[in-house]
């Protein structure tokens, strides 16, 4: 190709409405994220009966045709940055590493240097065309103060695979969270629609008009004043762990947004993406990773009364 790459060339999704949003109906389709075809179709990049749809939340009739016309993707902006990063896994396809507290997943306001995205480009040899950009391919997502582990797809056909694994729910992310206070039961499960707070945008609130969320919790050790539970979410809104734990009155320990004025104090906000399981989508092997305890977190457990174990991961 005498060194120049082929024109990457835009990609056109035809479907058939069947009385849902179209914004709904897209992103199940293509893999696309929600606020990505939201985007796309307020470009007026969306056609729903032959007519130009600016609007996500249009409802396209049974039988409707709907056409999604997606760009080229456009060269990344965030720079390759010589970061340590902890890779536990990688191939052609993907990799999976472990997030340090504290480090923002993409460049933002305020944060266009040092994220886990600036880390990922230093040290990985490809990144896909994920999200409109050429390069970082963040399958999921973590609070910047919440540790653990991360899987990065390294292909558009990686992405689209692992996100549908993650709407089928055939994906398992489990977390380890020292919760406020004791438990009565030894499980339970919190299924509450979650959405911006009406009263501080920072936040995010349980909310009937919001999207559906649903968390599994088990305690695995009590002390005194805490619990640490493992949390398993099969579903992965914002701040869900966090919301779901106060609405039950049990915050998570450390935290600045949800957690009680007066919680036990720790060095941190206790939440570790610990342990993550899926299907390759490629050689169809089952994989399962385990991240380790980092050493706040270690030091929470054992401000709270809890013994620090293995066993826990």
């Amino acid at each position: 190709m005498n060194g120049k790459e082929r024109p990457m060339e835009e990609t056109r999704y035809t479907l058939t409405g069947d009385g849902r949003r179209i914004d709904v109906l897209l992103s199940e389709s293509t893999g696309l994220s929600r606020s990505r075809v939201a985007a796309l179709i307020d470009d007026g990049r969306c056609l729903l009966s032959g007519q130009e749809c600016r609007k996500a939340g249009a409802k396209a009739a049974p039988g409707a045709p709907v056409v999604l016309t997606v760009p080229p993707p456009r060269e990344a902006t965030p720079q390759p940055e010589d970061i340590p990063l902890d890779i536990l896994y990688e191939d052609a396809d993907l990799a999976v590493v472990i997030k340090p507290r504290g480090m923002v997943v993409h460049p933002a306001a305020g944060h266009a240097e040092g994220t886990l995205v600036n880390a990922l480009l230093g040290r990985l040899d490809s990144l896909g065309g994920i999200g409109g950009e050429l390069r970082p391919g963040i399958v999921h997502r973590l609070d910047k103060d919440t540790s653990g582990l991360l899987l990065v797809a390294k292909n558009d056909e990686t992405q689209i695979a692992l996100s549908r694994m993650l709407k089928d729910r055939e994906m398992e992310k489990h977390y380890l969270a020292l919760a406020e206070g004791t438990f009565r039961e030894s499980a339970g499960e919190i299924s509450a629609a979650i959405g911006r707070s009406k009263k501080d945008r920072k936040k995010m609130a349980v909310d009937p008009e919001g999207r559906e969320a649903l968390t599994r919790w088990q305690v695995l050790a009590s002390g005194p004043a805490a619990t640490l539970l493992d949390v398993h979410i099969l579903t992965g809104r914002t701040h869900q762990i966090r919301v779901h734990l106060r609405s039950i009155g049990h915050p998570v320990c450390g935290d600045p947004l949800y957690g009680f004025e007066k919680g036990l104090r720790v060095p941190c906000l206790m939440l570790h993406a610990a342990r993550l399981s899926f299907t390759h989508p490629r050689s169809a092997e089952k994989m399962t990773f385990r991240a380790p305890l980092p050493e706040d977190f270690a030091k929470g457990l054992k401000i709270a009364g809890i013994p620090v174990t293995d066993q826990f991961l």
